[in-house]
């Protein structure tokens, strides 16, 4: 097949399978193709825990599990589930060398991946076709790169994460209780580098409370780290902190909608936070904030420790450990009092609507 040959997008295989941040990413890809090709079927190679984000979406037909706990095993289910199948396109987004195998292991006439530079651990291997070489970008923007050789444009960009109208009666349920608007708290991330000290988001908690009128409510999974987050925030704090770790991906994203502002590390709630357009504080100082910080939006709100001052670092995948302690209580209280100042009133004050359109 020549590098010219159009691409067929009847039937497209998604190989992007960890991490819930890179899911929301993805999503502004699908929704391109489906609105380019209403009837193309889309399956998503994923992990059972970003499944469980994704798992209804108008715009993925399926989802094919790939469970990493398996070990070898997993690449043999796989090989299962895909044995009936056969694609136009996979898009290889994900720059592993277990990907790349997953690659291999789908049946496409064309498999899109990264350019060369940018295709770690030889993930280039395992595809036929790469997508033009681009200097290092957003992650978002990374992956909407891979619409260009589909011949799809991709704005609008959507992500349309819901909640969807079925999740809407637990949604009003869970906020009927609260007598404040709700500021959500990711208190731990998948990684303790990126993690803020409890104690000061402890700190935090009660000047929401006191100085802002706002509910703090504490969101997240049941990690060790995060269970150990919320036991120090809990008995630190002067006010009562709502504790909703561990409600799961699908009613993390109806608590996310329904807050008036989120304040978040770089985790994937971050980015769901972004994809329902709702006001977040972030906190980055591991990671590239040009790379991973919120896309497009609430950049005034954004707390860089990761840069020193007047630094103009590059965008890259260098990260610098030790940082988050940079991060001071004051430092978050300014972010929520610009908040204040220049979005509680835009976006609301978090009050649940059944009318706002999908973001």
């Amino acid at each position: 097949m020549s590098a010219t040959s159009p691409i067929k997008l009847d039937r497209v295989a998604i190989v992007m399978m960890s991490a819930v941040g890179d899911a929301v990413h993805v999503l502004p890809v699908i929704n391109a193709i489906k609105r380019a090709n209403p009837s193309s079927r889309i399956s998503w190679i994923m992990q059972p825990g970003p499944a469980s984000l994704v798992r209804g979406h108008e715009a993925v037909d399926e989802i094919l599990l790939f469970d990493r706990a398996k070990g070898p095993g997993a690449y043999l289910d796989l090989r299962g589930q895909l044995a009936h199948h056969h694609f136009d396109v996979a898009l290889a987004l994900q720059v592993y060398f277990k990907a790349g195998i997953v690659a291999a292991l789908t049946p496409a006439d064309v498999k899109l991946g990264f350019d060369r530079a940018r295709a770690r651990d030889l993930n280039w291997l395992f595809t036929n076709r790469r997508i033009a070489p681009q200097p290092m970008q957003h992650v978002q923007d990374q992956y909407l790169e891979f619409l260009a050789p589909l011949g799809v444009a991709h704005d609008p960009i959507q992500w349309r994460l819901g909640p969807w109208p079925e999740e809407r009666p637990w949604q009003r349920q869970f906020f009927a209780p609260l007598e404040r608007p709700a500021a959500s708290i990711v208190v731990a991330t998948s990684k303790a580098e990126k993690d803020w000290m409890p104690e000061r988001w402890a700190a935090v908690c009660d000047a929401l409370w006191f100085d802002f009128g706002l509910q703090p409510v504490l969101v997240g999974g049941r990690s060790s780290r995060e269970l150990a987050a919320e036991r120090v925030i809990l008995e630190k704090t002067r006010c009562a902190p709502v504790s909703a770790l561990g409600s799961g991906l699908r009613k993390l994203v109806s608590i996310i909608d329904g807050s008036a502002l989120v304040l978040s590390p770089d985790t994937g709630p971050l980015h769901v936070t972004v994809a329902l357009d709702r006001p977040v504080v972030s906190l980055i100082a591991y990671s590239n904030p040009k790379r991973v910080g919120p896309y497009r939006k609430f950049h005034d709100l954004m707390i860089d420790a990761y840069g020193d001052p007047g630094e103009d670092y590059p965008i890259s995948m260098e990260n610098r450990p030790g940082r988050m302690p940079r991060i001071s209580v004051e430092d978050v209280l300014s972010r929520v009092e610009r908040w204040r100042t220049a979005y509680a009133a835009r976006y609301g004050m978090g009050a649940v609507s059944t009318s706002r359109p999908n973001s």
